[in-house]
């Protein structure tokens, strides 16, 4: 196998499950990780067995052909913009940029350069989201006409290390667990056509309750809570809403309604899950995974896919087009509230082309 030679930017918590995952993948060659503090990169590659550099040394190794971007939100574009300079593709975690504007500057240099950009999330590769696509695109429930998409929580002060970030600009509810929901959403039922949206912080300072920096306040400059309705031009109206602010819910994570029936997406920060259908009248059954990547931690499948789409020549799934129409319509709720108002979506994505069912051990179709 040509194997893609990966070069990682940004050492902090999620570049191990990336890492971890990427073995699954015969297609991923990790060939050295970078991070603005040294010990950070070096304690990384320690670890696994890599090799620590600076990012100008990963920029220059022509065996490095894409970047893996796992810097905190604030520096995407700029790490993006400098590794597409230097003629590497790049793969980022979401979101793509903190807004629409900065994210352009990235799609913008990748089309003139002829590079390709991919971004987080890709758990809906995974066989619990692939494997509900190819119920609702068989007919399982009808043609879909509503739905409902919740995550709510206290906040990620409770467990993450060092969660500062998740409430400066750039973080939040919307943009930091918005792009699994709706980037699912969009794979399952196309591009979004408008938004309506309603926000509020509840507090301008949050206290820190995980170690190390227990007892510790931060800042709060963005929305805490954020609720609406995504109208999608397939004519479906779903429901949505994204929390730091809720101690507790029973809502599951995604249902679709369709004419005839409905089906129960699992959670898509999650890769598998139990999915499960009613007809009209008919009690929940729970559906067989038709498609493989279910039982695991495979946070790198989308990466793998975009090696997989510059060998082979064709598209990749985990795109930046995708990831800049989601970011599009996670801004438009914040627009939405602030302004009162309706807001359209004036991108569009085509939904990206299902997976084969049954792949597994690092195959990619």
């Amino acid at each position: 196998m040509n194997k893609v030679g990966i070069g990682i930017v940004g050492c902090g918590v999620i570049s191990a499950a990336y890492i971890k995952a990427s073995r699954n993948f015969p297609i991923l060659d990790i060939r050295g990780v970078a991070d603005m503090r040294t010990e950070m990169a070096e304690a990384r590659a320690a670890e696994f067995g890599l090799t620590a550099m600076r990012v100008d040394q990963m920029l220059k190794r022509d065996d490095i052909e894409i970047v893996l971007n796992l810097t905190v939100p604030l520096a995407h574009t700029d790490v993006d913009l400098v590794a597409l300079r230097a003629g590497k593709h790049v793969y980022s975690e979401k979101p793509l940029g903190v807004n629409l504007t900065e994210a352009k500057k990235v799609m913008d240099l990748a089309n003139e350069k002829g590079l390709r950009v991919g971004c987080a999330p890709d758990t809906f590769l995974g066989g619990g989201h692939q494997t509900a696509r190819a119920l609702i695109d068989g007919g399982a429930i009808g043609k879909p006409v509503a739905g409902s998409a919740f995550f709510m929580c206290p906040g990620h002060e409770r467990w993450h290390p060092a969660p500062g970030f998740y409430y400066l600009r750039g973080g939040g509810p919307m943009l930091d667990m918005g792009p699994y929901y709706i980037t699912d959403l969009v794979q399952l039922l196309g591009p979004v056509a408008s938004v309506m949206g309603s926000t509020s912080r509840t507090r301008s300072e949050r206290m820190i309750t995980s170690e190390p920096l227990k007892g510790t306040m931060m800042p709060v400059e963005v929305s805490t809570h954020v609720a609406g309705t995504l109208e999608f031009r397939s004519g479906a109206i779903v429901s949505i809403a994204m929390s730091f602010d809720v101690p507790k819910h029973r809502h599951t994570p995604i249902e679709i309604y369709g004419e005839t029936g409905a089906i129960l997406v699992p959670d898509p920060n999650r890769f598998g899950g139990e999915v499960s259908v009613a007809r009209t009248g008919g009690e929940w059954e729970v559906k067989a995974h038709t498609h493989g990547y279910t039982d695991g931690e495979f946070r790198s499948i989308g990466l793998a896919d975009m090696a997989t789409g510059i060998r082979a020549g064709r598209p990749h799934r985990a795109n930046g087009a995708l990831a800049f129409h989601v970011l599009e319509v996670m801004e438009a709720f914040q627009k939405s509230s602030d302004e009162g108002r309706r807001v359209a979506i004036e991108s569009t994505v085509e939904r990206p082309a299902a997976l084969a069912a049954g792949l597994s051990g690092g195959k990619l179709e």
